[in-house]
């Protein structure tokens, strides 16, 4: 099963060039699961940085997913990847890539959370669940009712299927997420916007790992 109890995304508006070393040190920090997300980059320059920020993750464990691009993926030799609405079909995608990568799927809405249940999909990540300033999103956001009522939705397509909680998500948010249903969150500005991105990091994995364990105790 994918841990997806720290997904942090690291986006090329942060700076090309520094994404590498930002990846590491949030998994070094406790992210278990790392996405590369560039909405102007040639596939190319993807390619070359999605290498790139794989060559700084070996050794950790933590695998790298590519928003959007399949071909990316595929050239880069990273996990996976992350699709919207809007990408390629999963069912297409899980057959380019084959039955070992990880795919995953963002719901916004019931229509998109009753598609996922015969899907290829590994996971899922309800929202935006609070407003973000880090991507232009023009869907209201879910809140966290809208989590709670979308998350009971996919356990009851897809019981072992962890879903994750993203955007707007900060320190203070991490225990609501959780006790809205999520298994984890997904952030960028909550680590990458801070001067120690592993400290950040670290923190919410553990502010997560206490969430998980009030909500099963």
């Amino acid at each position: 099963m994918i841990d997806l109890r720290l997904y942090a995304l690291v986006d090329a508006s942060l700076g090309r060039a520094k994404l590498p070393e930002l990846a590491r040190l949030a998994a070094n920090g406790g992210a278990t699961l790392i996405q590369y997300r560039d909405k102007s980059g040639g596939t190319r320059e993807m390619v070359e940085c999605a290498s790139a920020i794989g060559a700084a993750l070996s050794g950790t464990g933590v695998p790298l997913l590519i928003n959007d691009r399949v071909d990316v993926a595929l050239a880069s030799g990273a996990a996976g990847v992350h699709l919207g609405r809007e990408d390629m079909a999963v069912t297409q995608a899980r057959a380019i890539l084959g039955r070992e990568a990880i795919i995953g799927s963002t719901v916004k809405n019931e229509q998109d959370a009753a598609a996922l249940g015969a899907a290829p999909v590994d996971y899922a990540c309800i929202g935006g669940v609070f407003e973000t300033l880090s991507k232009h999103n023009p869907d209201a956001p879910v809140g966290l009712g809208g989590l709670t009522f979308l998350r009971r939705q996919l356990a009851d397509l897809r019981p072992s299927m962890p879903v994750g909680a993203i955007a707007g998500i900060d320190l203070q948010r991490v225990p609501q997420a959780i006790a809205a249903g999520a298994d984890g969150v997904a952030v960028i500005s909550a680590i990458f916007q801070h001067a120690d991105p592993g400290a950040a990091a670290a923190a919410l994995r553990q502010a997560v790992d206490e969430a998980l364990e009030r909500r099963t105790a």
